[in-house]
């Protein structure tokens, strides 16, 4: 077995007995104790200053776990001289870009039109709900969390129609009041919140805090049907 080189970082934990060793030293002196412990062959060594990669020093240790270069002796190397390969490049700071402005100056439209991004628009609702009215009545969900199946699955339909042909991640509180009242059960207000929030805390939507308004998207699992 190889031995370690530089300073290291020894640590033997036994829950049966309800000991646990810490040591922490140049790897020769380090040794030296465990042996006088009589823990030789149990515990970890773990290099320090170089990036952690513990080595058991079980009879089972196994080379793909060494890090460090194995020098002409047979000894492991660990130091900060001898990194490990995939690295990459070294930075290169004068590549990233200085960029100062007085706080609270910074353009965001003119920043995103650089981009060439379009700035956000709300989905029409009127658009939305008439999209809903195209769509065949969808079946009744089936399980035990479905508090309103035929409820939920007019929501789910809504839901799907918001974020697959109008590209949204969801739909205000109000917004879903205006377009679908009359297909979750005549729901509007604290009713509509209520049952929206049993949803959610289902696992089936997801709340968004935004502004002065709560919106609402879906699960991709329930979007999907696996839930």
């Amino acid at each position: 077995m190889a031995r370690l080189r530089g300073i290291v970082r020894y640590r033997f934990h036994s829950d049966d007995d309800e000991i646990e060793i810490l040591i922490e030293g140049e790897a020769s002196w380090v040794e030296e104790k465990v042996e006088e412990l009589g823990l030789t062959g149990v515990g970890w060594y773990t290099p320090v200053a170089v990036a952690p990669s513990a080595t058991n020093i079980s009879s089972v240790t196994s080379r793909k776990h060494t890090q460090g270069e194995i020098s002409d002796d047979g000894e492991q190397e660990f130091s900060p001289d001898n990194p490990p390969a995939d690295m990459g490049p070294e930075p290169d700071p004068s590549r990233i870009p200085v960029v100062r402005r007085p706080i609270g100056e910074l353009d965001l439209d003119h920043a995103i039109s650089r981009l060439e991004l379009g700035a956000y628009e709300r989905p029409d609702p009127i658009a939305i709900m008439e999209a809903l009215e195209d769509i065949e009545k969808p079946e009744p969900l089936h399980g035990m969390m479905s508090v309103d199946p035929e409820a939920e699955a007019w929501l789910r339909a809504l839901m799907g129609i918001v974020v697959r042909e109008f590209g949204a991640s969801g739909l205000r509180t109000e917004d879903i009041e205006e377009i679908a009242s009359t297909h979750l059960g005549g729901r509007e207000g604290v009713e509509l919140e209520v049952f929206l929030e049993s949803l959610f805390s289902a696992g089936k939507l997801v709340k968004i805090h935004g502004g002065d308004a709560i919106g609402w998207g879906p699960s991709p699992k329930w979007l999907g049907g696996r839930i």
